[in-house]
């Protein structure tokens, strides 16, 4: 089963919630509306997009992915919302990569 990790503003809330101190509302028609719009535009993918990986690097992401319990190809637009929406943050793999070992490697010759 896959751990959740939650940043302190999320575990603020749970802890919240599980206090009994959070009251469910119901969100006005035109905020309603807003939201729904919002998520359309957000996750409609209307693009393909063609790259090149190294095989090593793609071994990693796909490794990646498993491990977050999603397609690869999530897993690379994610990555990629997040960074030019300027919400990324980097956490290290448990994994070794292959790519960094691979580099490591070709240095020390």
């Amino acid at each position: 089963m896959k751990k959740n990790k939650l940043d302190d503003y999320e575990q603020e809330i749970l802890d919240a919630y599980e206090r009994g101190e959070l009251k469910s509302t119901i969100p006005s028609k035109p905020d309603l509306e807003k939201y729904r719009s919002a998520a359309r535009e957000t996750f409609i993918k209307d693009r393909r997009v063609n790259i090149r990986l190294s095989t090593p690097d793609l071994m990693d992401i796909q490794e990646r992915a498993i491990e977050e319990g999603i397609p690869y190809q999530t897993l690379i637009a994610s990555v990629l919302h997040k960074y030019v929406s300027g919400r990324l943050i980097e956490t290290p793999s448990r994994l070794t990569t292959r790519s960094t070992g691979r580099a490591k490697k070709m240095h020390a010759n």
